[in-house]
C-alpha cells in the first residue's frame, strides 16, 4: 500500500516517467510514445494506442494518475477534505468527521489501487468527479482521496469508511453518479430518480408540476413524469365555451422549462413523460420525438414512454378495436390495474364514452414507428409493473409510471414524489479462476444495502414531496454492471442456456443478499414506516409472484420468508437494474446487463475522443497467435465486428457477437428470467440495426408476453427504412399480424 503521508516522488523526465508506466507490461513500448510536452500530454498519446494493445491504456492511465499527483502536491486525505472545506465544497459533518479521524482514515488510501483503473476510467473520474478549486480548476483531491470522501459522507466510524472504500477502490461496486458527485458535499443530493404523478387536470395543479420539475431538475435529477390525468385535445372547458388543446402544447412548456433549466452549462436534468394509450392524444404525443417533421413540433429535452395496460396488448394480438377517452370522461382509469382496470374500461367503452376508436395495430404500429425512428417512445407494461410491486398491495397505491431510464417501479400520487438512490455491483471483480465467487458477491450485496439505505437520510432534497415519500417508502435500487465480462471470462457466449441460468442465479443471489441486509437493518432500527402496506408485510416475497421459478435457493428463501415475518424489512424495494453508462466505465467494464456494442468502440473524453478494443477478444487473439496487423485491421473495418474475419475460429465469433449479431429473443429471454429477483425492474436495451415494423412489434409483444415490466431503448444503425413505412397500410398490417402469430420463428427474435 501507498503510504498517505509520503509526498510523490520528485517529478523524472517525461521519457522516464513513460519507462515507468510501461513496466511490468512487455506488450507496451515506451519508444511509441511519441514525445511530449508533459504527463497529460504523454497520458493522451499512449492512450491513441490502445487499440494496438489495450496494455497502453494502463500506461496511459498510470501516466495521468501521476499527472494529477503533480497537480494536487503531496496533499493527504484528511488535508485534502480540509481545503475543500474551507472552499465551502463540503459540509461540515463530513469536514469534522474526517478532521476527527485523520490519522486512521488517511492511513486506508492506498494510491498503488490507481493501477486498477483503465485510461478512460481515470480520465473520467478526473474530467467529472474530483473536487476543484472554485477560482483556479486545480484539482483539490486524488483518484483514492475521491473514493474515500465518497465513504466518508456516507459512513460514522473509520471501520465503515473503510469498508465501502475497500469496495469501491477495487472497483468491486460503485454508487450511482449523484452519489458520486455529491456524498459529503455542502449540498449532498444523492438521489438518482425522481418520479411525479400526472398533474390533476387543473391549472393550478400543472403550474406545480412544473415547478416541482424545474427543481428537480436544478439539482441533477432524472425525473419521470405522468401526463394521462390532462384532459385532450376538444375536451370542453367546464363554465365556458371553449376546447382545451390537449397535452402537447402543455408538454412542450415543460420541455422548454427543462431546457432553460439546463441551459448555459454542464446538462443536470433530463426528464421521461409517460402517457397510457387510452388517451385521445396518444398518436400526436408518439410525434413530439418525430425527427421527420417540423422542428417545432418537437420536443428537444423529453424522452417518451407508453404505459401500456395489458387489455391494449391483447387487443393488438386480437386484432380488436381500441377506444381513445379523454381522461375527463374516464379519471378512474389512472388509478386502475388488471381486472379492475380491464372491467373499468370495458364498462365506459361500452357506454360509448370514448372519444374515437381504432385498430389496436394501427396505433401499435404507430408507436413501433417512433422507436424505429427515434429509439424513444418506450414500451412499458402497467400490469406486470403493479402486479408483482412490493407497494401495491394496499387499494390506492399505483404505480402510475417508471422514471428517466424505465429501471424505478414506485407508487406515485398527487403529493407523493417517489425517490431512489442506487448502485451497482461490479461482477467482473467477482470471478475468479473457479467461476463466480458467491460468497464474495453476497458481501458486497449486503455492504452496498447498508450504504444505500443510509443514503436516504443523508440526502437533500429539493422539494418536501420527495423527502417525505423517500423516508416513508425507503426504497433503494441495487444494480450491477460488467455482465458481459463474467460472460467473456467463463467462455459462455450470452444466448447460451449457460448464460441464461448463471444470469439467473446471479440475480438470485444478490437479491437473497439484499433482502437479508434489509431484514437485519430492520431488525436494528426498526422497518421502514410503510411497512405494514406492503405484501412483504402479508408475508409475499417478490419471488413468490412466478412459481414457475426455480431458485437455486429454495430452502434458504422459506427461512428468509419466516424472519422477514419477524423483523420487518427496512427497505420497501431493494433491486434495479440501472443504466451504468459513466460508473462502468470508471469501473473499466461492460455496461449493466448489456452485450457489447462493438468490439472496438469510440470514448469520448472532455480531452478529445478515444478508440478501445475489447481485451477479452485481444486475450484470446494473442493466445492463438491470431492478434496481427491484418485481423486488427479487419475488426476495424467491419465496425467492430469479428463475424467476417475469416482468421478466427467458430467459437470465438460465437463468443464475441455484438449486440447487433445476437438474437434480441435472447436478451429477453435472460431478462425475463432473473425478473423474479428484481423488485424494481432493469433498463433493458434492444438493439436492431435495420428495423421494420414487423420484426419490432413481434419483438415487443414478445417481451410482453415474457412477463417483462418495462424496456428501454432501442437501438438502432442510422438510415433506418422506418422513416418510410405507413403505418396504416394493409401490408404493415399483415406485417404486424404474422409476426404476432409467430414469435418463435420470427427473424427479429431469431
Amino acid at each position: 500500500m501507498t503510504q498517505e503521508l509520503v509526498a510523490p516522488t520528485t517529478p523524472l523526465p517525461i521519457a522516464a516517467e513513460v519507462e515507468r508506466a510501461c513496466a511490468g507490461l512487455p506488450d507496451a513500448d515506451p519508444r511509441r510514445v511519441g514525445a511530449a510536452a508533459d504527463l497529460a500530454e504523454a497520458a493522451r498519446q499512449a492512450a491513441s494506442l490502445v487499440v494496438t494493445d489495450p496494455a497502453y491504456s494502463t500506461v496511459a492511465a498510470r501516466l495521468l494518475a501521476r499527472s494529477i499527483a503533480e497537480e494536487t502536491g503531496p496533499v493527504t486525505f484528511a488535508e485534502s477534505v480540509a481545503a475543500a472545506y474551507a472552499e465551502g465544497l463540503l459540509n461540515e459533518r463530513t469536514a469534522a468527521f474526517v478532521a476527527g479521524s485523520a490519522a486512521g482514515l488517511n492511513a486506508l488510501v492506498d494510491h498503488d489501487a490507481d493501477d486498477r483503473f483503465t485510461y478512460f476510467g481515470l480520465r473520467t473520474v478526473y474530467d467529472r468527479y474530483l473536487l476543484r478549486h472554485p477560482e483556479t480548476r486545480r484539482v483539490l483531491e486524488r483518484p483514492q482521496h475521491f473514493l474515500l470522501r465518497v465513504a466518508c459522507g456516507l459512513a460514522d466510524s473509520v471501520s465503515e469508511a473503510a469498508e465501502l472504500y475497500g469496495l469501491m477502490s477495487r472497483l468491486a461496486y460503485l454508487p450511482s453518479s449523484p452519489t458520486l458527485f455529491n456524498s459529503g458535499a455542502a449540498r449532498p443530493q444523492l438521489s438518482s430518480c425522481f418520479l411525479l404523478d400526472s398533474p390533476r387536470d387543473e391549472l393550478e395543479a400543472i403550474y406545480e408540476r412544473y415547478g416541482q420539475v424545474a427543481r428537480l431538475s436544478k439539482y441533477a435529477g432524472g425525473i419521470g413524469i405522468s401526463w394521462s390525468r390532462v384532459r385532450s385535445r376538444g375536451s370542453l372547458i367546464r363554465g365556458t365555451n371553449g376546447l382545451a388543446n390537449g397535452i402537447v402544447p402543455w408538454l412542450r412548456t415543460l420541455d422548454a422549462s427543462v431546457a432553460a433549466v439546463n441551459q448555459g452549462g454542464r446538462r443536470k436534468g433530463a426528464a421521461c413523460v409517460y402517457l397510457e394509450p387510452w388517451h385521445a392524444d396518444v398518436e400526436e404525443f408518439l410525434e413530439l420525438r418525430d425527427n421527420t417533421g417540423e422542428d417545432a413540433r418537437r420536443t428537444h429535452n423529453l424522452n417518451l414512454a407508453n404505459w401500456v395496460p395489458d387489455e391494449f396488448m391483447r387487443r393488438v394480438e386480437a386484432d380488436e378495436v381500441w377506444s381513445l377517452f379523454d381522461p375527463k370522461e374516464v379519471p378512474e382509469l389512472v388509478d386502475l390495474w388488471g381486472e379492475e382496470f380491464d372491467a373499468a374500461y370495458r364498462a365506459a367503452e361500452a357506454e360509448g364514452r370514448f372519444v374515437r376508436q381504432l385498430p389496436a395495430r394501427r396505433l401499435y404500429g404507430a408507436m413501433m414507428r417512433t422507436l424505429a425512428q427515434t429509439g424513444n417512445g418506450w414500451m412499458t407494461f402497467k400490469d406486470a409493473a403493479n402486479r408483482a410491486c412490493n407497494q401495491t398491495a394496499e387499494p390506492g397505491n399505483v404505480v402510475h409510471l417508471s422514471n428517466l431510464c424505465t429501471e424505478i417501479l414506485e407508487v406515485t400520487s398527487d403529493g407523493e414524489t417517489a425517490v431512489c438512490n442506487l448502485g451497482s455491483i461490479n461482477l467482473a471483480a467477482h470471478v475468479t479462476g473457479d467461476g463466480v465467487d458467491w460468497a464474495a458477491l453476497r458481501a458486497t450485496a449486503r455492504t452496498a444495502v447498508r450504504f444505500l439505505d443510509r443514503t436516504i437520510d443523508r440526502g437533500f432534497y429539493p422539494t418536501p414531496e420527495a423527502a417525505e415519500a423517500n423516508r416513508r417508502w425507503r426504497p433503494v435500487g441495487l444494480g450491477v454492471m460488467g455482465l458481459a465480462d463474467v460472460f467473456f471470462r467463463l467462455r459462455l457466449p450470452f444466448d447460451s442456456p449457460e448464460a441464461l441460468a448463471l444470469s439467473t442465479r446471479i440475480a438470485e443471489e444478490i437479491a437473497l443478499a439484499a433482502y437479508g441486509e434489509s431484514a437485519t437493518l430492520a431488525a436494528a432500527y426498526g422497518p421502514h414506516p410503510s411497512y405494514d402496506r406492503t405484501r412483504a408485510a402479508r408475508g409475499v416475497l417478490h419471488p413468490d409472484h412466478w412459481p414457475d421459478a426455480a431458485p437455486v435457493h429454495a430452502d434458504e428463501w422459506d427461512a428468509l420468508r419466516d424472519w422477514i415475518g419477524q423483523v420487518g424489512l427496512r427497505n420497501s424495494l431493494l433491486v434495479a437494474i440501472a443504466p451504468t453508462a459513466t460508473i462502468a466505465s470508471i469501473a473499466g467494464c461492460f455496461e449493466c446487463i448489456e452485450p457489447q456494442v462493438s468490439n472496438v468502440f469510440k470514448r469520448e473524453t472532455l480531452s478529445g475522443e478515444f478508440l478501445q478494443i475489447n481485451t477479452y477478444l485481444v486475450a484470446d487473439l494473442k493466445e492463438r497467435g491470431l492478434w496481427t496487423p491484418r485481423v486488427r485491421d479487419a475488426i476495424k473495418r467491419a465496425d467492430g465486428s469479428v463475424q467476417g474475419v475469416e482468421e478466427l475460429p467458430d467459437d470465438l465469433r460465437a463468443l464475441y457477437r455484438t449486440a447487433w449479431e445476437l438474437p434480441q429473443k435472447a436478451l429477453i429471454d435472460l431478462a425475463a428470467a432473473r425478473t423474479p429477483y428484481i423488485d424494481q425492474s432493469q433498463s433493458l436495451n434492444l438493439f436492431m440495426a435495420s428495423p421494420t415494423i414487423g420484426k419490432l412489434s413481434s419483438m415487443y409483444a414478445y417481451a410482453w408476453r415474457s412477463g417483462l415490466k418495462t424496456t428501454y431503448y432501442l437501438r438502432s444503425r442510422p438510415a433506418t427504412r422506418i422513416a418510410q413505412t405507413t403505418v396504416t397500410s394493409a401490408e404493415t398490417a399483415e406485417a404486424v399480424f404474422c409476426s404476432l402469430e409467430n414469435p418463435e420463428t420470427c427473424e427479429a427474435c431469431q
